[in-house]
């Protein structure tokens, strides 16, 4: 063995040391991915609810699950409506607060940590809390607009907004997007402000000109990883929708998800209620795929070079 790595070349041996280096991401790859997608697409063609062998049946699951499953295609609305909606308030507005917050002279690290405080929150707990706040009848929120004159919407008990809802939830906890686009902006040189002023440009002008060449790739950044984690949407909307229903959460309970009138039910909502609920292994690695399928076009569709929002050289 050691005397035929002596005589293979320089190139087999730089071959074998990069996949020495390789071989943990491989090994991950592997195990975490690769594999469970096959298994997945395994799965979507067999009559399998985790108990009895599972059975071949052809294209059956993806026929219930496009012909007929009703939820199907309110979850997918509901899903491609947080992703168009939720993704784009997010990123406009954790810019703006970065641009705020770096532009503040007194109090910055006041305001940088009151805004992140609540990302730091675990998802359940920040949930029942927001749920409370917006309660409808004995929540802060409407009793303040109560005392302003304004009659408070109903919130999570409204199939109208129950998603903005969700959507203000996502905003409150905006702080992981915040400090990101803070040490963008803070990375920009100041030379190339200096260097626009002397040219006479105003405010809206260095931003366009200066700034938002600058933190393309990040803004790219936070749209994709937003697209990504906001297509696997499940404990906020879970969560709001049991709460506000008035149904306690607790040990053997079993979560009927979407209320109210299935406004909050998204796709993967579906897939654990369709695998773990249901044990329909097979419409639930449909419905599976169909998401993996729908992030893949997004996300190519925005890391296109001609997309516009990253320039040729980036």
């Amino acid at each position: 063995m050691a005397r035929s790595l002596t005589l293979a070349g320089p190139a087999a041996r730089r071959r074998l040391r990069t996949l020495g280096f390789l071989s943990p991401w491989l090994v991950g790859f592997s195990v975490f991915f690769a594999y469970p997608l096959i298994a997945t697409v395994y799965f979507s063609f067999m009559h399998y609810n985790q108990i009895k062998e599972p059975t071949f049946v052809g294209l059956r699951n993806w026929e219930y699950v496009f012909d007929q499953m009703p939820l199907f295609g309110p979850a997918l609305g509901n899903t491609l409506w947080l992703v168009v909606i939720m993704v784009a308030l997010r990123v406009v507005f954790g810019l703006s607060l970065g641009l705020l917050i770096t532009k503040i002279k007194t109090g910055a690290g006041f305001f940088r940590t009151a805004f992140y405080i609540p990302y730091l929150a675990p998802p359940v707990a920040a949930t029942v809390a927001f749920v409370f706040l917006l309660n409808p009848g004995t929540g802060p929120v409407n009793e303040l607009l109560g005392t302003l004159g304004i009659s408070g919407p109903n919130w999570f008990n409204d199939p109208d907004t129950a998603k903005p809802s969700l959507v203000l939830l996502s905003l409150w906890g905006i702080g992981d997007l915040m400090v990101i686009f803070m040490a963008a902006l803070l990375d920009v040189p100041r030379e190339q402000y200096e260097a626009a002023e002397l040219d006479g440009a105003g405010a809206w002008a260095k931003f366009r000109y200066v700034t938002w060449p600058s933190i393309t790739p990040i803004v790219m950044f936070a749209v994709v990883t937003g697209v990504v984690q906001t297509m696997q949407y499940y404990t906020q909307a879970l969560v709001a929708g049991k709460v506000a229903s008035g149904v306690n959460i607790g040990p053997g309970s079993v979560i009927q998800p979407g209320y109210p009138e299935h406004s909050t039910l998204t796709v993967p909502q579906l897939v654990y209620s369709m695998g773990f609920q249901n044990f329909n292994t097979g419409a639930a690695c449909v419905l599976s795929l169909v998401l993996f399928a729908i992030a893949m076009a997004v996300t190519s569709l925005l890391m296109r070079k001609r997309s516009g929002l990253l320039s040729a050289e980036d």
